[in-house]
């Protein structure tokens, strides 16, 4: 497991073993966790979405199977690490989370195989597509309602292809502690490989870009003051703040 970490000016990616972090740059240098920064894993071109990715969730809102993958763009200035702060828009009147697991590509591409998918996966993390609800229900597209500063919380850390199983993982969100999503990652309409394929047929991907691979059911409401929790067994738990 590894991340993105900030030490006094210093932006370097480190090895995590518990609450130790040793740096996996230069000097090798070994650091506690608590006096590090923890950034976001990631700085990604571009954040590709994908909607209704979850038979559970397809059930739970009456729609049938999407026959291809839905697909959306998120801006890299939505991005925030573990522990920033989620900023509810003056505009917005509903504001939601959305648990997903998120892959981060490790190799530039275009036209990848299913079966080479997990050649240009650098690993997998925790990611929140929050999303202003009610403008997404007003515009009718989701740009708008997906994009705002703040809206891609990702992270904390990034667990390898060789340690993460994607075809059976617990992914879970809770709000102030209280469970509201519960599902697992073999529920998946498109699987990692197949959206690998589908997505690279369409664009090229970028070291650092974030593929982010839908949630499942019961997707719910934040406020101010909210803490949201997104936990994916295998990688940990990303928690920010409504502010």
């Amino acid at each position: 497991m590894f991340g993105r970490f900030r030490y006094n000016d210093e932006v370097f990616y480190g090895e995590v073993c518990g609450n130790a972090v040793i740096s996996q740059e230069g000097s090798c240098m070994e650091y506690e966790l608590s006096e590090l920064e923890v950034l976001p894993p990631s700085n990604p071109s571009k954040i590709v979405c994908v909607g209704l990715n979850y038979h559970d969730h397809a059930k739970e809102l009456g729609l049938s199977v999407p026959e291809e993958p839905i697909l959306f763009i998120k801006p890299s200035s939505a991005v925030i690490g573990h522990h920033g702060k989620i900023l509810y828009p003056k505009i917005s009147k509903k504001v939601d989370f959305e648990a997903e697991l998120a892959i981060i590509i490790g190799k530039k591409c275009k036209n990848i195989t299913y079966e080479r998918a997990y050649d240009v996966i650098a690993g997998f993390t925790c990611f929140n597509d929050v999303t202003a609800r009610d403008l997404q229900q007003k515009d009718g597209q989701w740009t708008r309602a997906k994009s705002f500063d703040t809206f891609a919380p990702v992270g904390p850390f990034i667990t390898t292809v060789a340690d993460f199983n994607p075809e059976d993982a617990s992914i879970i969100s809770r709000v102030n502690g209280e469970v509201m999503q519960d599902s697992n990652i073999s529920k998946l309409i498109f699987d990692v490989p197949y959206l690998i394929e589908f997505i690279t047929g369409v664009m090229t991907l970028e070291v650092g870009d974030i593929i982010a691979t839908g949630t499942p059911p019961g997707v719910g409401e934040l406020h101010p003051g909210d803490v949201v929790e997104v936990e994916i067994e295998g990688i940990g738990t990303l928690i920010n703040e409504v502010a």
